[in-house]
């Protein structure tokens, strides 16, 4: 889960990017999908792509774009491409992105890839870049990380927040989770104020701010004085709609527009009084339980809605109402923190609240306060391929979703 895009500003006013991974820890294996036909006679309800499939010599940047990162995180999505039957598509609402078995050939070539070269020459020779078109012409690209806090195991000044986990009263049903009441009847879950005034299980305890942060980005790691590291996952919401604090915070004139950064608003957390500060919270009905996790491996990112570690710069969140879990894609957009003008290979592996529409992506910087800066920079429209297997590609072309199969001096 991470967070939502305008950049982090943006994340803050409108919404934050939080994804519902799989409540599983990074070992744990994944489920194995039903068996259903992988080639569906309905049409798509995915978005509709470009009049036709481009040649890699059309990508901007292909030939210099990075590669180590991306692969690295397509190969983990191969694994779990692995664990599925063979025809179980790679997702029911977008049957255009075929089944398990049709992205095999291209994953074993990949995972015995020895470098970069190798690695291009594949997707060059196996994929088929076909672009993604908005037909209200929306596009738009941000970034996401995961923050590092320091917390306590019990509350002690300033470290006196809760990070709740799941109560034992949270009853899942899809979006609309329910309350389970004394006398066995169920209600919609109520707001965060209702939680937050009653208390619950924590996993830990952090800066009122920390948490604030904690919850928009929806995913983050914890950092004790023993020097041990938990990551605190995102587990759950309660189902009720979010409203921006940053708004609230400037329409009542306690920061500045100016001021509406983490920064900022840390240091008004730090100057108000403890009932403003949850008054200001509370103005956000929504509200996220975390589940405690172990760190792992620290190299790697929290893990995302497909049951991955993500990957800095190699992963990024999608809308699953347009796209499969564990496509690659190529990206053309812009961003300080990449240098201006930026194009690269990504790995859709994560989803978010605010992550809308099939040309948007957040992308994943990594870990930690620098991960955070970079990625609080990022917020430019842009362009996105899909890079599909070729008889994926030409199923496509088959059911009239694409004109024609590129035809170029390129291998692509």
């Amino acid at each position: 889960m991470h967070v939502s895009r305008y950049g982090l500003l943006a994340l803050f006013i409108l919404a934050g990017c939080q994804s519902a991974p799989t409540p599983a820890g990074p070992t744990a294996p994944p489920p194995v999908a039903p068996t259903v036909p992988s080639t569906p006679s309905a049409p798509t309800p995915g978005p509709a792509p470009a009049a036709g499939p481009a040649t890699y010599a059309e990508l901007p940047g292909w030939n210099a774009a990075a590669l180590t990162a991306p692969v690295e995180a397509f190969r983990r999505t191969c694994d779990r491409f692995t664990r599925r039957a063979w025809d179980a598509p790679l997702s029911l609402s977008v049957p255009w992105a075929g089944s398990a078995g049709d992205w095999e050939p291209g994953c074993a070539a990949l995972i015995a890839a020895p470098d970069e070269a190798a690695a291009r020459a594949i997707f060059e020779t196996q994929f088929v870049p076909i672009e993604i078109i908005d037909k209200d012409g929306k596009q738009k690209f941000t970034g996401y990380f995961e923050p590092m806090y320091e917390a306590r195991r019990s509350p002690e000044a300033p470290f006196t927040e809760p990070v709740f986990a799941v109560p034992p009263d949270f009853v899942e049903n899809g979006d609309s989770p329910l309350q389970r009441l004394a006398d066995g009847s169920t209600r919609p879950y109520p707001p965060r104020a209702d939680i937050t005034a009653r208390g619950g299980p924590a996993i830990a305890y952090a800066h009122p701010s920390d948490v604030f942060f904690l919850q928009v980005q929806g995913s983050g790691r914890l950092t004790f004085p023993d020097g041990k590291t938990l990551r605190a996952g995102y587990a759950a919401h309660n189902g009720q709609p979010f409203k921006s604090v940053v708004n609230w915070l400037i329409e009542t004139g306690r920061i500045t527009r100016g001021e509406a950064s983490m920064q900022g608003i840390r240091a008004w957390m730090d100057r108000a009084s403890a009932a403003e500060v949850r008054e200001a919270m509370n103005i956000n009905p929504r509200f996220v339980f975390f589940q405690s996790l172990p760190e792992g491996d620290p190299a790697l990112g929290p893990v995302g809605a497909h049951n991955t570690p993500l990957t800095a710069m190699g992963s990024m969140a999608v809308d699953p109402a347009f796209h499969a879990l564990g496509v690659p894609m190529f990206v053309q957009t812009s961003a300080p923190s990449l240098g201006g003008d930026w194009s690269g290979l990504l790995i859709a592996q994560d989803t978010g609240g605010a992550i809308k529409g099939p040309v948007r992506g957040d992308i994943y910087f990594g870990t930690g306060v620098e991960a955070g800066n970079r990625a609080g920079t990022m917020n430019a429209p842009g362009r996105l391929w899909v890079l599909l297997p070729r008889a994926v590609a030409a199923r496509m072309f088959a059911a009239g979703l694409v004109a024609a199969l590129p035809t170029s001096d390129q291998p692509g």
